[in-house]
């Protein structure tokens, strides 16, 4: 019978990390306890612990709606105005998420350019006081989850950052959800948008005071 036996330079060898990792652990502890170094290296144990939960975060916010919450909170989905532009990150989900405001109330936004019209759910519309107009005949509205039926309505003044659309045509269904959706009768009325590697670029003909 072969002869099994495990020395220890092979257990190193196949099992790195089970020797790497508690000898760095020790040297840790003791480089702590030095005068001069100790404060030096808590200040890298909690710089590298804060970093591995940040990227943590950012990674299992794809798929955890709680985390994407928390993502949110870090700022890891981040809106900002710089210069004349308004500059939005991709979301962990891989869209592009505007935070809006309109009727009294704010609301965050998925920014799609294959949507025609600025689409709202009747929620969001009641909350925001807005308007829905009788139609006479059923407006029949083609989505990906196929064709739903929907009322028009008009959103006085939207505003996006340093973006204000007026008079902006919007459609109103229960079947969108929570889901709202900023189409192309939006980005049309901008002077240019591009996506920029994880971040959209709104650039608006005439900017106004954010706030």
């Amino acid at each position: 019978m072969k002869d099994e036996t495990v020395t220890i330079p092979d257990f190193v060898a196949n099992q790195p990390l089970a020797i790497i990792i508690p000898v760095a652990l020790v040297a840790l502890l003791v480089l702590r306890r030095v005068p001069v170094i100790g404060p030096v290296v808590n200040l890298l144990v909690w710089l590298a612990i804060g970093a591995g939960l940040y990227f943590a975060i950012d990674q299992r916010a794809r798929l955890d709606p709680y985390l994407g919450s928390v993502a949110r909170f870090l700022q890891l989905d981040r809106q900002e105005v710089v210069g004349e532009e308004v500059r939005i990150a991709m979301s962990q989900d891989g869209h592009f998420w505007a935070k809006v405001r309109f009727g009294g109330i704010e609301q965050r936004m998925l920014v799609d350019s294959g949507a025609t019209v600025t689409a709202i759910s009747t929620d969001t519309a009641a909350r925001a006081g807005l308007e829905v107009k009788p139609e006479p005949f059923p407006l029949l509205i083609r989505t990906a989850n196929g064709t739903i039926e929907a009322k028009s309505g008009e959103i006085g003044e939207l505003r996006l950052g340093n973006i204000v659309a007026r008079d902006l045509a919007v459609v109103v269904s229960p079947a969108f959800g929570d889901t709202n959706v900023i189409g192309m009768n939006f980005l049309s009325r901008l002077q240019s948008w591009r996506v920029e590697g994880r971040t959209l670029v709104l650039v608006p003909h005439h900017p106004q005071k954010d706030g």
